[in-house]
C-alpha cells in the first residue's frame, strides 16, 4: 500500500471512529503532535485511547480531505474537521481546517503533526 493510500485509510478509519483500525497503520512508537510542538498522543496505545476519548466526546466528528500532497516519506492533507455537538454538553467546536503532515517509516505512519 502506498503512503498516500495508507494516510487515506487512516482518515477513513478516523471517520468510522475506529481507533483500532486507525492505529493499525502506525508504527508502535508513532505519535500525534502539534507541528514542531508538544506530542498530544504518544505511541499506538496513547493514540488509541486519545482517539477513543475524542470519539466518545464528539460522536459526529469527521475529517474531510480537501487537498493532498505527497513527497517521499510524507503525505500532507488539508483537512476540514467538523465535530458536532459534544456528548458532555460542552460548547460547540466550530468547524476548522488543519494541515496534517503524515510521516512514514517502513510503510507505516510514524508521526502525524497538525498545523492549525
Amino acid at each position: 500500500m502506498s503512503n498516500l493510500a495508507t494516510a487515506e485509510a487512516m482518515i477513513a478509519a478516523y471517520n468510522a471512529q475506529d481507533a483500532d483500525l486507525y492505529v493499525s497503520y502506525m508504527t508502535d512508537d508513532a505519535c500525534e503532535a502539534n507541528y514542531r510542538g508538544a506530542v498530544v498522543r504518544e505511541g499506538k496505545e496513547g493514540t488509541r485511547s486519545g482517539l477513543a476519548a475524542a470519539f466518545s466526546r464528539w460522536p459526529q466528528n469527521k475529517a474531510e480531505i480537501v487537498s493532498r500532497e505527497v513527497t517521499d516519506n510524507y503525505v500532507v492533507f488539508r483537512e476540514h474537521v467538523t465535530r458536532g455537538p459534544a456528548s458532555d454538553g460542552s460548547d460547540l467546536v466550530e468547524p476548522f481546517d488543519v494541515l496534517a503532515v503524515y510521516s512514514f517509516e517502513g510503510g507505516k505512519c510514524s508521526r502525524v503533526e497538525f498545523i492549525r
